[in-house]
């Protein structure tokens, strides 16, 4: 399969308000990417109010709960291979899904990813390809020790994402919404990731 050359878009506070308020208009014209309506579902309003909270409660935390619009391509292009020659044998420079961490490293040095893939682009690579963003960026803060995973035991396209990373399962939890929930972690400096996200 493709390598997915992906990149990250940040989503502060003008583009959460205004994707939180169900007005995409005006948050793809604040991140300057055309965003989806993936974005402004029940679901996605949810975590933009959620994240909003976060930021209120705790200014510190803002550059830890910031989303990521997660573009397909960003050679420029628009043929979404990331090689530049215009072939169109990919997705363009659309926005594919988000991602980010859910919060700063707690005590043990612990952050927890999230992503969400557009159903129209799913299985074409882009969750593994943001996940491995995600690590890179929490391996490069030294604060950093562990990346955790949350994902329900029937999610097999989510447990085949992270199973290329050295995720380990570590125990279980309880979520509200979810329910019955696998904690996978990781060690996002460790020996032997895949140096193609491809999957």
């Amino acid at each position: 399969m493709t390598t997915r050359h992906i990149r990250f878009v940040p989503l502060g506070r003008p583009e959460m308000e205004a994707l939180r308020d169900g007005d995409r208009e005006a948050a793809s014209a604040h991140a300057g990417v055309a965003l989806p309506g993936f974005f402004t579902t029940d679901r996605a309003r949810w975590l933009w109010r959620y994240r909003l909270g976060q930021m209120a409660a705790d200014p510190a935390r803002t550059p830890w709960v910031l989303r990521y619009a997660v573009l397909g391509d960003g050679d420029g292009d628009g043929d979404g291979d990331g090689d530049g020659d215009g072939d169109g044998d990919g997705d363009g420079d659309a926005v594919v899904g988000h991602a980010g961490f859910h919060g700063p490293p707690d005590a043990a040095g612990t952050v927890e990813v999230g992503y969400a893939v557009v159903p129209e682009y799913r299985r074409r690579g882009y969750a593994r390809a943001a996940l491995a963003e995600l690590l890179r960026r929490a391996a490069a803060d030294p604060s950093v020790r562990t990346v955790r995973a949350t994902i329900t035991p029937d999610n097999a396209a989510s447990l085949a994402t992270v199973a290329p990373f050295g995720f380990v399962h570590v125990g279980e939890q309880w979520d509200e919404e979810d329910g019955r929930e696998l904690v996978l972690e990781a060690d996002p400096r460790a020996q032997g990731r895949p140096a193609d996200p491809a999957g």
